[in-house]
């Protein structure tokens, strides 16, 4: 496990995802690109909603893991970069359709972004954090929330490209 590889997978994501939302003109950020889509800024809510909380679940309480820390990784991008199958939202990160701020959701993601590498920085990465546990995966290690945090963000920049295209 190197961290600063993580590091680099973390901001790499991030820059991409900052850069597309930074992208979109103002008209149509919050405009709706094809039937049953989520807008550029439904999206980014999207994102901010279920990345929120990563921070405070990386620092939640945790036990030695039982097996390989990067076991569930290897499915988890296969799962979250796979373009060609659509995933539910859960409830509770599901975003309003409403209009969004794109100012203020590149400030809120710059934030989720500083503060989740701090964490990455500090943290043994090794533990089991135990307060949430994914759908369908269970309770994920550290390093492998960091890596649905980065695969999940793939997933949605992808969304992102797509929509843009769309719209330009």
């Amino acid at each position: 496990m190197n961290k600063e590889i993580i590091l680099k997978d973390f901001a790499d994501t991030f820059s991409a995802l900052s850069n597309l939302i930074a992208a979109f003109d103002a008209e149509n950020f919050n405009k709706v690109p094809f039937e049953n889509s989520w807008t550029a800024g439904q999206v980014a809510e999207h994102l901010i909603l279920a990345n929120t909380g990563f921070a405070a679940v990386l620092n939640a309480q945790v036990k030695e893991t039982d097996r390989a820390i990067d076991e569930l990784v290897p499915r988890l991008q296969s799962d979250f970069l796979n373009f060609e199958f659509k995933m539910q939202s859960p409830d509770f990160i599901y975003p309003e359709s409403k209009a969004y701020d794109q100012t203020a959701q590149l400030a809120k993601i710059k934030e989720i972004q500083e503060l989740t590498a701090k964490e990455v920085e500090t943290l043994d990465l090794s533990k089991t954090c135990l307060a949430f546990e994914l759908p369908v995966y269970g309770f994920l290690t550290r390093l492998e929330a960091i890596y649905f945090v980065i695969y999940h963000t793939q997933r949605h920049t992808h969304q992102l490209k797509n929509i843009n295209q769309k719209l330009s």
